[in-house]
């Protein structure tokens, strides 16, 4: 029969192991994300649902993250006194933290290109909303212009020849 350390450090791998999934949903929802900010054809909402499937995710981290530090303050020290009895479960722990690493580095950089790709996509459109407003103040000035151009002055005709 497990003892409860046992179990814990069991609850803790599958902690990890649920963590690993939600990275890889994250690198998932970064991939749409870019290809959503690449598109020019993409729209605002297509960008919003890659936003806040990732908030869904990331709340889910948190979750997992508190759960794993509150079950790892009940088990660490049963895992220092004897390291040798868990020796198995220590390396896949080790194991899992180090996937989980390489992938929120991974995610990181994405991020990082993420927000340079929605930099340049909102300054492209600022300056589309710019040339849009110039367009429309040209074009309001030429129909002003074409108005006043068929208006003809009233004029003195003199029949004296």
């Amino acid at each position: 029969m497990a003892t409860q350390e046992e179990t814990y450090i069991g609850i803790m791998i599958q902690s990890l192991e649920k963590k690993t999934r939600v990275l890889d949903e994250i690198i998932r929802w970064d991939e749409k994300q870019k290809e959503v900010l690449e598109n020019p054809e993409a729209t605002p909402d297509e960008f919003d649902e890659t936003v806040d499937a990732k908030s869904t995710l990331i709340e889910q981290l948190e979750q997992l993250d508190s759960g794993f530090e509150k079950l790892y303050e009940r088990v660490q020290q049963e895992m220092k006194d004897n390291k040798e009895a868990h020796k198995v479960e220590i390396k896949k722990l080790q194991g899992l933290i180090r996937g989980i690493t390489d992938r929120s580095v991974q995610i990181q950089a994405q991020e990082a290109r993420n927000k340079e790709l929605m930099t340049l996509k909102f300054a492209r459109i600022k300056s589309q909303a710019k040339q849009i407003r110039a367009n429309a103040g040209a074009t309001a000035k030429y129909y002003q212009s074409m108005s006043r151009a068929n208006l003809i002055d009233p004029q003195f005709l003199d029949n004296k020849q």
